[in-house]
């Protein structure tokens, strides 16, 4: 008996404590983990960039090959796929930067916004990624966005890519879309093909095209010589003013010429801008040489 009145006493006070306010508890959450994180590695690429632009000397537009060689590029092997996610919205466009060792490259990007949405996705072929860097800028306004680059090649053929965010004043977007801000662009028709020769001092060239807000489709291609292709582009885009299609080709040697072709119908035209980029002092006085082939 005085067991069981022990074992009632004790279930009392158990059932009492129950009605007891209980202080509150605190919950630890990774978000704002998350959110220092992101800030923080937006800061070093912001500082890894303007390093690289003061250290390239350079007054004009900023090196692509400089800034994939500050940059912290992945290895994507044949047949695989490689992402990068940001959920921040303070990211509005990204530069999208790929290479091999002088092999081609075959490759399927895409800008992933929320769950089966691409807004916009392009297939790239380049005959030689170490002659002629691959880069392009996405626009990835909202937050929840995310790039996907799949090497379309086999395993013999790797790729080394980068995305790097546009972080403000680090100076690299800007300092490569501030040459074709003010430029008029020419209209193209659906159906219809605008090509544009270069002369031989013209190391790289610059592309933009856009629409009024329909959606984007072409083919934008860098031949040298007859029929001889040397880097291939097809473009589709949901919106074409929101998400406008912009990247450089490297041109050297002699003989480029840049040839658009508008995929879509002629419901759906598009402008389109085609700069040089960067000059450069080729020619027997300077002691340059001439690539053909």
């Amino acid at each position: 008996m005085k067991i069981d009145g022990k074992l009632l006493l004790l279930a009392a006070l158990q059932s009492a404590s129950a009605f007891i306010l209980q202080p509150p508890q605190s919950f630890s959450t990774s978000l704002a983990a998350d959110a220092t994180s992101a800030a923080s590695k937006i800061a070093d690429a912001s500082e890894r960039l303007q390093s690289a632009l003061k250290n390239s000397g350079a007054s004009g537009p900023a090196d692509i090959d400089t800034i994939f060689e500050a940059s912290n590029p992945v290895t994507a092997q044949g047949g695989s796929l490689r992402t990068w996610s940001f959920a921040t919205p303070a990211i509005d466009r990204v530069l999208v930067m790929m290479k091999t060792d002088g092999r081609p490259l075959n490759a399927d990007i895409e800008l992933w916004q929320g769950p089966d949405n691409t807004p916009q996705k392009m297939r790239v072929y380049v005959e030689d990624g170490n002659l002629r860097t691959f880069a392009s800028l996405i626009e990835s306004p909202g937050g929840q966005n995310a790039i996907a680059i799949r090497n379309t090649a086999t395993m013999e053929y790797p790729l080394a890519a980068s995305v790097e965010a546009d972080v403000g004043d680090s100076g690299a977007v800007g300092a490569i879309t501030a040459g074709i801000a003010d430029v008029v662009p020419r209209t193209v028709q659906g159906g219809a093909v605008f090509t544009k020769p270069f002369d031989v001092n013209v190391g790289s060239v610059q592309v933009m095209l856009k629409t009024d807000g329909r959606p984007l489709n072409a083919r934008i291609e860098l031949l040298q010589g007859p029929n001889n292709i040397k880097q291939v582009i097809d473009i589709y885009t949901e919106d074409g003013l929101e998400r406008p299609f912009f990247a450089i080709y490297a041109t050297p040697g002699s003989g480029n010429v840049v040839r658009i072709v508008n995929t879509a119908t002629m419901e759906f035209p598009i402008s389109v801008v085609v700069e040089p980029y960067m000059m450069e002092d080729v020619g027997a006085g300077a002691g340059g040489h001439f690539i053909l082939g």
